[in-house]
């Protein structure tokens, strides 16, 4: 999921923002280095040991840890359509019987879509069900595909299209109440012809929700207006509240939270607000330079900014929310819901702009009219590519630590991080590309993940952690 680096001018603080003593600051990075060293020596104090190299050249992982393909781009699948290209975010839902239900979502923009190479395919699917036609030149190849998967046997079940005619459907989020967020990384608007092959009927950049079904159908490709239009990345929904985290893919981008009119119903309309910090900071990213930085393991004051128009025509919803003094973020990507607060990712944040880990803690009566302010953390700039770097997918494991899966340079890894904040290397990729999506089974013995360039999807099997 990266993106080409832009040219907008890096902004000021518009006040100091929050800070913890330098003594306290010292003492965590002193105690996250002595932790990593520990790691990378290969103790089994943090961590599964280094990874083992993989004679079949897909993927490193530390002994006792095995992975199946699960799918690869262009295979065949049960409703006759090919697996697209591109698999990005995923996640998993309980499907019985050891049987657990992925959906994933296929960053396709002008190829690989499930049709075929000259859209042989395309009658497969009903016209109504396409979000956009492609003024009749091409269908849009993104969207999602669902699979399930026999944690049991470690074997497919069956695999089919639930998601067509979209665009770029990077990442996305589950709910509780069973389905899956499909998020689209594009503000193209219809019309547009620059691409090939890519003429466009409709406006992109919205929020789509693909019901979790182990039986073969597609999603009403209606998009969750009401949830904004920008370049959308991921989601987290907290199961207490209903309300619903969103991440923004630009490196002035933003951080918001839709509160629906009806919990469990987002089509049913809400309001979409903007993340500020409540003593005035305008700056999250602690890019090289003169302002105030976020010190590691600070927790800053929130509030939310209403904002009005999220349809946003012009593509300035976030330049908007800054103007009224939402906070900005650098290229904000993976979000999960851990227990009681919200993990984000931020790819290009940090000194050295190698990525940053934030955590949200919600407040009493989140998105009420009685809330009281929740907690905005930083809780891992590392700042060294050795330990991490270019973080973008994040998923919570079933023990607790948070799996990180790079967006970087040859070789990219899946990176764990304990409680602390401590780092470690889970597993390293021996294909270029990224790795996206990683989700645990509801039994929490099986982690997928995608290898994005490669179109293959693995399900890792091992001697997990049950605390």
């Amino acid at each position: 999921m990266r993106a080409p680096s832009s040219s907008w001018t890096r902004r000021r603080f518009l006040g100091a923002c929050g800070a913890v003593t330098v003594g306290f600051v010292a003492y965590r990075r002193a105690f996250e280095q002595s932790i990593d060293a520990l790691a990378s020596a290969g103790t089994s104090a943090l961590g599964y040991g280094a990874p083992v190299d993989d004679p079949a050249g897909v993927i490193d992982l530390p002994q006792g840890f095995h992975y199946k393909i699960v799918a690869r781009t262009g295979d065949e699948m049960a409703d006759g359509l090919l697996v697209p290209g591109m698999p990005d975010a995923m996640a998993a839902f309980p499907g019985g019987d050891a049987r657990t239900i992925v959906v994933c979502n296929h960053e396709c923009l002008n190829a690989d879509g499930p049709f075929g190479a000259k859209n042989e395919r395309l009658a497969k699917i009903p016209a109504t069900k396409l979000y956009d036609l492609g003024a009749g030149v091409t269908p849009c190849p993104g969207g999602t595909t669902t699979f399930v998967w026999d944690t049991r046997a470690q074997a497919l079940v069956t695999h089919h299209v639930s998601l067509v005619g979209t665009l770029r459907n990077c990442a996305g989020g589950a709910t509780p109440w069973g389905s899956w967020l499909s998020c689209e990384e594009t503000v193209l608007t219809k019309g547009h012809k620059k691409e090939e092959n890519l003429q466009l009927m409709k406006d992109h950049g919205w929020v789509f929700e693909v019901p979790a079904t182990a039986e073969a159908s597609i999603a009403d490709p209606v998009p969750i207006v009401a949830m904004g239009r920008f370049m959308h990345e991921a989601v987290a929904v907290d199961p207490r509240t209903g309300v619903v985290y969103l991440t923004e893919d630009r490196e002035d981008g933003l951080i918001y939270r839709f509160i629906p009119a009806k919990k469990g119903n987002l089509h049913a309309g809400g309001r979409l607000q903007a993340l500020a910090l409540a003593d005035g900071a305008a700056d999250s990213r602690n890019w090289p330079g003169p302002q105030p930085h976020i010190a590691i393991g600070s927790k800053l004051k929130v509030k939310w900014l209403d904002l009005d128009h999220v349809d946003a025509p012009d593509d300035d919803l976030r330049t908007r929310g800054y103007a009224a003094g939402a906070c900005l973020f650098a290229r904000g990507e993976g979000m999960w819901m851990g227990t009681n607060e919200v993990y984000f990712v931020c790819t290009d944040g940090g000194r050295k702009q190698l990525g940053q880990v934030f955590r949200y803690t919600p407040g009493p009566g989140e998105g009420t009219a009685s809330e009281l302010p929740g907690y905005l953390e930083l809780y891992i700039e590392p700042n060294d590519p050795e330990r991490m770097q270019f973080p973008d997918n994040v998923v919570v494991a079933p023990w607790g630590d948070i799996m990180l899966c790079e967006d970087g340079a040859h070789p990219n890894r899946i990176v764990g991080a304990t409680a602390a904040g401590a780092l470690y290397t889970f597993a390293r990729s021996r294909v270029r590309g990224e790795f996206a999506g990683a989700t645990f089974s509801p039994d929490g013995s099986t982690l997928f993940v995608n290898m994005q360039a490669a179109g293959l999807t693995l399900a890792i099997t091992g001697p997990w952690r049950t605390s």
